[in-house]
């Protein structure tokens, strides 16, 4: 039976912060985090709320990240107008809009709060995306770590950059809608996507070594990394079988089925 949030006790920030720290949430350090409000309301003052608590895990001397792209592919990016993609939740939104939040300039931005928020949005577009000089590949050279609040690893975007540095074969055709000149220019570029479902699999990895702690947050269950860690045994997997990410050739899943095609698997 489902929780009946409507008559849960709401939590208070300092309350969500002492979960974070037990979790293992490091004071100062870097934290990327995917989110779903809805897997861990009531939390007292609502989305806020939850930035204010993970805020106060970290510290000042901490930087929260929150991935902040934008879902329409056919419209230019404007990093102070642009609503980040529903798909990553409100809290996402909301924290892009926060005082001393920056926006990387480019769709697909994350956002950042704390010392090293420049470094982390600062760099220009990349195709893949998910490369290195991009907002997780910084996270990852800082040493940053993941949290899953409420969402699987089919919500982390880190997965995409082990993808890429493993050298991972596929490429499904993509496009993004750039200014230039003043002029809205669409931009077509291959990028290392599929349905995402069997990133699952990074669970049994990371459980197998310790290398994943779990516990609540909130109302509901987080999951917490390394960003190094998780690239690092990705990697490992992705060298015995580059890809081990797509469903089966003729499995019904037409992401997958893109991603076959353009390695000639089809």
């Amino acid at each position: 039976m489902n929780r009946d949030w409507t008559v849960s006790k709401p939590l208070d920030p300092a309350e969500l912060a002492d979960q974070l720290r037990a979790l293992g949430v490091e004071t100062g350090g870097v934290l990327l985090v995917h989110s779903s409000y809805r897997a861990v309301r009531p939390i007292d003052g609502g989305p806020l709320g939850l930035i204010e608590g993970l805020s106060r895990a970290l510290g000042p001397e901490g930087t929260l990240v929150m991935p902040s792209g934008t879902g329409d592919d056919d419209a230019p990016f404007d990093s102070a107008r642009t609503t980040a993609d529903p798909v990553l939740g409100v809290t996402a939104d909301i924290f892009w809009q926060q005082p001393g939040a920056r926006r990387s300039d480019h769709p697909f931005a994350c956002a950042a709060r704390g010392p090293q928020a420049q470094a982390i949005t600062a760099d220009p577009i990349v195709f893949p995306p998910s490369q290195p000089a991009s907002p997780v590949g910084r996270v990852h050279e800082l040493d940053g770590q993941i949290l899953l609040l409420g969402v699987g690893h089919d919500s982390n975007t880190t997965l995409h950059l082990a993808e890429l540095l493993a050298g991972v074969p596929y490429r499904r055709p993509k496009h993004v809608t750039l200014l230039q000149d003043g002029r809205a220019v669409r931009c077509d570029y291959g990028e290392n996507d599929h349905c995402c479902q069997r990133f699952v699999l990074a669970d049994d990895w990371l459980r197998a070594r310790g290398l994943q702690n779990e516990g609540p947050v909130g109302y509901g269950q987080a999951r917490l990394m390394r960003s190094r860690d998780l690239v690092a045994v990705t990697r490992e997997q992705l060298a015995s079988d580059p890809l081990l990410f797509l469903h089966a050739k003729g499995g019904g899943c037409d992401e997958c089925e893109d991603a076959w095609r353009s390695v000639g698997g089809l």
